[in-house]
C-alpha cells in the first residue's frame, strides 16, 4: 500500500470480552455498546423446520402424532412440546431465523410452557 507506514515491531492489540457457556457452548460476549453480528441458532432453526413439517404431515392426515413419533424415532412426549413451536408469533419466528433474537430465547426454553397470545409471548421471551 502506498502511503502505508512500514512496521517494524509487534503490534499487540487488546479486546475486552468474556467467554460465557451458552445451551452448552462458549460463546464471546462483547462489551457494553458494541455491535453483535446476528447468530443464528441453528438447533432452534432446525426445531422450528421440524415442528411445521411435523404440523403439515398431521394436518393432512397421513399420521397421527403417535403414528409420526415412531416414523422419527422419538418420544411423542417430545414430539408435542416441539409441534408448539409452530403456535409462535411470526415475528418471533422471523426473529429466530434471522438470528436477532436474545441469548435467553434457547431450544430448552422454547419447549416449556409459554403463552399462546402473541403478545404475551413477546413479553415472556423479552
Amino acid at each position: 500500500m502506498s502511503g502505508a507506514l512500514p512496521t517494524t515491531g509487534t503490534i499487540t492489540l487488546t479486546v475486552p470480552f468474556k467467554v460465557a457457556k451458552r445451551g452448552g457452548r462458549k460463546e464471546i460476549v462483547l462489551p457494553e455498546g458494541a455491535l453483535p453480528t446476528p447468530r443464528t441458532d441453528n438447533t432452534l432453526i432446525k426445531a422450528l423446520a421440524r415442528a411445521f413439517r411435523w404440523k403439515r404431515m398431521l394436518e393432512s392426515g397421513t399420521f397421527t402424532i403417535a403414528e409420526l413419533a415412531a416414523r422419527e424415532n422419538i418420544a411423542p412426549s417430545y414430539m408435542t412440546r416441539v409441534l408448539r413451536l409452530t403456535l409462535l408469533a411470526p415475528d418471533i419466528v422471523e426473529a429466530i431465523l434471522d438470528g436477532r433474537h436474545g441469548p435467553e430465547v434457547t431450544l430448552t426454553r422454547m419447549l416449556e410452557p409459554f403463552p399462546l397470545d402473541w403478545d404475551e409471548q413477546r413479553r415472556h421471551f423479552g
